[in-house]
């Protein structure tokens, strides 16, 4: 398994990076399929116990995913009043009754969830040093779930969550918080390795580095945790098999789902002088 894992990390890394590199629309268009795929999982778990609307679903998570590519302040209102109305409305036409709000209440989930929670990249990678903010994200969500499996593995001891996740302990997690840390600081200015570095933030010191390291990684380990305890409650181990050693669309954004909001609401926060 820890082999697969490495051999797709060793194509899959390099493409997302040339992605993320690129910009809007590319990266906005990864996004949006990553989301779909995801979204196409989710709802088949649900479906083994519930028939959520699939299809009303993909093309609402669609539209909440580029949102942040128009009118945000008039579209979100819309797009929210929509996601409430339609299945409503689809499910009152429909002759199948039983069930009805639990159907549409599982087809809200899923929009939700994935849709509204990877618009925040979307929104990110369009900020100012957008692209730099979105690489930190990926970078030091990878580097907190590299450091907390590790460590984890060699030296954990004391369960994190034996009910939902019986392989995390507190000494992986520590050692998550530690890594994502010190990943942070090299996007930090001025940079710690090198001050021709490329990836480097403007105004963003070692201190919030430290700070934001600590917040993507613990934002990162709660994601893990929620879809984990989805996948029991659905009463399986992987959201599918589509990724070799990762499981499935959705297993391998767990943890982003969670961080690129951390980052978002991070430098909106600086931006407003409230980290300052």
């Amino acid at each position: 398994m820890l082999k697969k894992r490495i051999l797709s990390a060793l194509w899959g890394i390099p493409i997302l990076a040339t992605i993320i590199w690129l910009g809007p629309p590319w990266f906005s268009l990864l996004v949006a399929a990553w989301g779909l795929l995801a979204v196409f999982e989710f709802y088949r778990l649900v479906s083994a116990r519930i028939t959520p609307l699939t299809y009303l679903g993909l093309i609402l998570t669609l539209l909440f995913i580029l949102s942040p590519h128009f009118n945000y302040n008039r579209l979100l209102p819309l797009l929210i009043t929509l996601m409430v109305v339609l299945p409503l409305t689809w499910l009152l036409l429909s002759s199948r009754k039983e069930l009805a709000f639990i159907r549409w209440a599982w087809t809200i989930a899923g929009i939700l969830y994935i849709g509204w929670l990877l618009s925040h990249f979307v929104a990110l990678s369009i900020l100012e040093n957008g692209r730099n903010w979105v690489f930190l994200a990926f970078f030091v969500t990878f580097a907190s779930d590299t450091g907390a499996f590790f460590i984890g593995r060699t030296v954990g001891k004391h369960h994190l969550t034996p009910f939902i996740s019986p392989g995390k302990t507190w000494e992986g997690a520590i050692g998550g918080v530690f890594s994502a840390s010190i990943a942070s600081l090299f996007f930090a200015s001025p940079t710690l390795f090198t001050l021709t570095n490329p990836f480097h933030i403007a105004g963003f010191s070692w201190g919030q580095a430290l700070l934001l390291g600590l917040v993507v990684s613990i934002f990162g380990q709660l994601g893990d945790l929620v879809e984990s305890l989805f996948k029991r409650n659905m009463g399986v181990k992987e959201s599918g098999r589509a990724i070799p050693g990762h499981g499935g669309f959705l297993d391998r954004i767990d943890s982003v789902l969670f961080t690129g909001i951390a980052v978002y609401y991070f430098v909106w926060l600086a931006k407003t002088d409230w980290l300052n």
